[in-house]
């Protein structure tokens, strides 16, 4: 039997407000913790789904220059 961890992340941050979801990929980056990796990744698709051609074009960009270190 496998574990969804996708809905279960989903599960655990539905209905939060603009500041809990602040708080949860802040607290996540300040941690640095591996196993909140999978939540923003949750999070990050669930943005990506929202988000229109003009968001996503900017959002690539942005990490695109984080990367270049």
């Amino acid at each position: 039997m496998g574990f969804n961890l996708r809905g279960a992340i989903m599960a655990n941050i539905q209905g939060n407000s603009e500041d809990e979801v602040e708080a949860t990929i802040v607290d996540a980056i300040q941690n640095g913790e591996e196993k909140m990796l999978p939540g923003l990744g949750v999070l990050f698709e669930v943005y990506w789904k929202e988000a229109n051609e003009q968001q996503k074009t900017e959002i690539c960009d942005i990490i695109s220059q984080g990367l270049q270190g």
